[in-house]
C-alpha cells in the first residue's frame, strides 16, 4: 500500500505543480476535472448514479460555482454570481423533489444535494481566486505542500507511535500521536516553504497559518471519514492507487484552502 501511495504521488504531484506554476486554462481545467470527479464520488456514496437528475443538476451547479469564482465585479472586486447560484441550487432542487412521483426521503436527498454543491463546488472554488492573487502561485503551492506534509506526517506518525485513538467512532486508525505529528509537520513545512517562496508575511504569521492548516486539514480528513462511515464504505473510490478516491485526497485540502484564502484576504492584504 505504501509503495502504491508513493508511486501515485510521484505521478500526480508533477501534474499539480505544473498546473499551479503556469496557471491559466490548464489550471482551470485541472480544478474542473478534480471537482467533477470528486462530486461523482460524493453522490456515488449516496447511491446516486452519474446519470441521476440530482447528480447532473449538482454537477452543473458545481461547475458554475468554479467558473463564477473567476469573475469579479471591477468596482467592488466581489463575486456577484456565487450567491445567485447557491440560491438557485436551494430552490430548484427543492422544486424537483417536490414534484417527484415517489416522495421517499425527499428531505434527505435535498440536504445531501446542497451539501455536495457547497462542500465540493463552493469550497473548492476558492482555488480559483487564491491563484489569481498577485502572489497566488506561491500561496497555492504553500497551501498544497503544507497540507501534503500534514497528511504524510499524520499517517506515518500514527503508524509508528499511534496509541491513543483520536476519534474511534469515526476513524479507528487515527490517533492523537498522528494528529500531533501532522500538526508539527504543518508548521515545519510552512517555515520551509516560506523560506523558498518568500511569502509577504512575517515569520510569526507563517507559524499561525501553518498551525491553522495543521488543524483544519485534519478536521477535513475526519469530516470525510464521517461521511464515508455514514455511507458504510472504507474509501470514497478507487481512482488513485494506495489513496482511494479523489475525495480521499481532497478531504484535507478542501478545508485548508478556505482557511488560507480568507486569511490572506482578511489579514495579509
Amino acid at each position: 500500500m505504501i509503495r502504491q501511495r508513493v508511486l501515485s504521488a510521484l505521478v500526480l504531484i508533477p501534474i499539480i505543480f505544473v498546473a499551479v506554476w503556469f496557471g491559466g486554462p490548464f489550471y482551470y481545467l485541472v480544478v474542473a476535472i478534480v471537482v467533477v470527479l470528486g462530486a461523482l464520488e460524493f453522490f456515488g456514496l449516496l447511491g446516486l448514479s452519474y446519470r441521476h437528475p440530482l447528480t447532473l443538476f449538482s454537477l452543473l451547479c458545481i461547475l458554475l460555482l468554479v467558473v463564477s469564482a473567476h469573475y469579479k465585479d471591477p468596482e467592488t472586486s466581489e463575486d456577484p454570481y456565487t450567491a445567485p447560484i447557491l440560491a438557485a441550487a436551494v430552490v430548484l432542487s427543492f422544486i424537483w423533489l417536490l414534484f417527484r412521483s415517489r416522495a421517499e426521503t425527499p428531505f434527505i436527498y435535498w440536504v445531501w444535494t446542497l451539501a455536495g454543491i457547497i462542500y465540493i463546488g463552493w469550497m473548492f472554488s476558492h482555488f480559483i481566486p487564491l491563484r489569481e492573487l498577485d502572489d497566488g502561485r506561491d500561496w497555492v503551492l504553500f497551501l498544497l505542500f503544507a497540507t501534503f506534509a500534514t497528511d504524510t506526517a499524520a499517517f506515518f506518525c500514527g503508524r509508528a507511535w499511534g496509541r491513543h485513538p483520536l476519534a474511534s467512532a469515526i476513524s479507528p486508525s487515527k490517533t492523537w500521536e498522528g494528529a500531533m505529528g501532522g500538526f508539527g509537520a504543518a508548521i515545519a513545512a510552512s517555515l520551509i516553504l516560506d523560506a523558498i517562496l518568500s511569502l509577504p508575511i512575517p515569520y510569526w504569521q507563517v507559524i499561525i497559518l501553518g498551525a491553522l492548516i495543521g488543524v483544519f486539514a485534519q478536521l477535513g480528513d475526519l469530516s470525510e471519514s464521517m461521511l464515508k462511515r455514514s455511507a458504510g464504505v472504507k474509501d470514497s473510490g478507487t481512482l488513485i492507487p494506495g489513496h482511494g478516491g479523489i475525495l480521499d485526497r481532497l478531504d484535507s485540502i478542501v478545508f485548508a484552502v478556505v482557511v488560507v484564502y480568507y486569511y490572506v484576504m482578511w489579514v495579509v492584504l
